[in-house]
């Protein structure tokens, strides 16, 4: 009975989340050939793609792991009180150190504009950029207690609305000539929009008075930890665009950029994981076979990740070649590898919430920093050599280690147990990837054929857990 009523609450999460992450993912994929072809040139979309991910590290940088935090110290305790503190000393913090980093960044915003954007000419795009971060770090907390709350219905509205406000902003200043300005300045008013909505909504848990040095020093052990794992989560995600634009130009930069976007396709999948994850976690950490289910959940969302990344290696070329212009094809090689990604920190996070849960986060920073050196050192040899394709292989292979070591340390922690399903699983996936880019990659044809085949394969393996599922669904109807 447990064991159903834990299933139902990850599905309802996932299903949920999913569809509010799929809508707040699906608007920008729908967009993104339209903007694409509305300008002149591949640059514009590397410059905004830089911008992007510089909001991601400073926004991490200001948070301070305060977010994972907050969700682990809430359900300390059922008492309002509790938590309000532990909201509105989260909120106080972030807050101010996000002044603080925004002050330091405006004082050097000519030397960020050279060294970050190379050209000291996007002076501005660098204010609009700053600005973005600001409201991205308040943004994350002040929403939280939504999150923490399971909201799930709030999640959903919120996700429909901000796509909806940023290319309402974004698709007329571009078409008035703002190409280098048009999506910051639509993201920075789509989050304040959002930020003033989750503000009077979550009044409740946050206040002045409400601060609590006590309780800070708690977030901060939790959270101090974690945080360089964002930054090395920003080396997987966005280190690569900046040395591409280093090493080569701002146009590979701009197609690495768009073959980004539709990698991305699996965030469908990791934000529909996520919104409903933290939640489902900490609310069964004290189950006592706890172990058991995570290692299931490792297994079977390994299984979903691995048949997916096959699903677009089938049609990837033929996707690149009706959606973009002729420019952008050298992406669909690069698009299975950035599709990879966010769903190996999908699995990596499943692995890893078993430190948190421990208390031991400084394992986290352990296991993360092997891949992420590796990553740059491939970065750096495989770009000159191999291209934009050299940046993608770099970060799958940096995942795979980082995952791998930690599988490692749970082992012998006897946190996780990896089934033999798992293992197969994994070598159907790496089998497949080498025929692929070796044979098969050039033909749509031939693609398309092996890769339901072997989607096929992974169909066949869980044939009996479908069946079950098929089954329950009828019983109910």
């Amino acid at each position: 009975m447990q064991t159903q009523k834990r299933s139902k609450l990850f599905l309802e999460n996932i299903l949920v989340y999913g569809l509010g992450g799929m809508i707040s993912k699906f608007i920008p994929l729908i967009m993104l050939p339209i903007i694409v072809r509305l300008y002149p040139n591949k640059s514009f979309m590397g410059l905004n793609d830089l911008s992007h991910n510089f909001i991601s590290i400073a926004a991490a940088l200001a948070i301070c792991g305060l977010y994972d935090a907050m969700f682990r110290l809430f359900f300390d305790s059922k008492d309002k009180e509790w938590q309000q503190k532990v909201c509105s000393t989260a909120f106080l913090f972030v807050t101010c150190t996000s002044l603080v980093l925004f002050s330091v960044c405006m004082l050097l915003r000519k030397s960020i504009a050279a060294l970050y954007f190379n050209d000291a000419q996007y002076v501005s795009l660098t204010v609009v950029t700053v600005v973005g971060f600001l409201v991205s770090a308040t943004n994350q907390i002040v929403s939280a207690p939504t999150r923490i709350q399971n909201k799930r219905k709030v999640f959903l509205v919120t996700n429909t609305i901000s796509p909806f406000i940023s290319y309402a902003v974004a698709v007329p200043l571009i078409l008035k000539g703002y190409y280098v300005m048009a999506m910051p300045i639509a993201a920075v008013i789509a989050g304040v929009t959002l930020e003033a909505a989750f503000m009077i909504m979550n009044r409740s848990y946050i206040s002045l008075k409400s601060f609590d040095w006590k309780v800070l020093k708690e977030l901060l052990k939790i959270g101090l930890p974690l945080l360089p794992n964002f930054l090395i989560y920003w080396v997987y995600n966005s280190s690569d665009k900046w040395m591409i634009n280093k090493i080569l130009n701002t146009e590979e930069t701009g197609t690495y950029a768009v073959a980004s976007r539709i990698g991305h396709i699996s965030n469908l999948i990791y934000t529909a994981f996520a919104g409903g994850w933290l939640y489902f976690a900490y609310s069964t950490m004290d189950d006592e076979d706890q172990v058991q289910m995570k290692s299931r959940l490792f297994e079977y969302m390994g299984a979903i990740s691995f048949m997916a990344t096959v699903g677009l290696m089938s049609v990837s070329k033929l996707l690149f070649t009706l959606a973009f212009p002729a420019d952008y094809l050298a992406g669909y090689l690069v698009a299975p590898y950035l599709f990879l990604a966010p769903l190996s920190m999908m699995l990596y996070q499943i692995l890893a919430n078993q430190f948190s849960i421990v208390k031991k986060t400084y394992m986290n920073l352990l296991t993360m920093t092997g891949g992420a050196l590796l990553n740059i050192i491939l970065n750096l040899l495989l770009i000159k050599r191999i291209g934009i394709e050299g940046a993608s292989i770099a970060t799958m292979i940096g995942y795979l280690v980082s995952i791998l070591l930690c599988i490692f340390w749970l082992v012998r922690m006897k946190l996780i147990a990896i089934t033999k399903k798992t293992v197969l699983n994994f070598g159907i996936l790496v089998s497949y990837f080498i025929v692929w880019r070796l044979r098969l990659h050039s033909s749509i044809v031939l693609s398309l054929v092996t890769g339901m085949a072997v989607v096929g394969i992974y169909a066949l393996l869980y044939k009996d857990m479908l069946l079950g599922i098929l089954k329950k669904r009828r019983k109910k109807a």
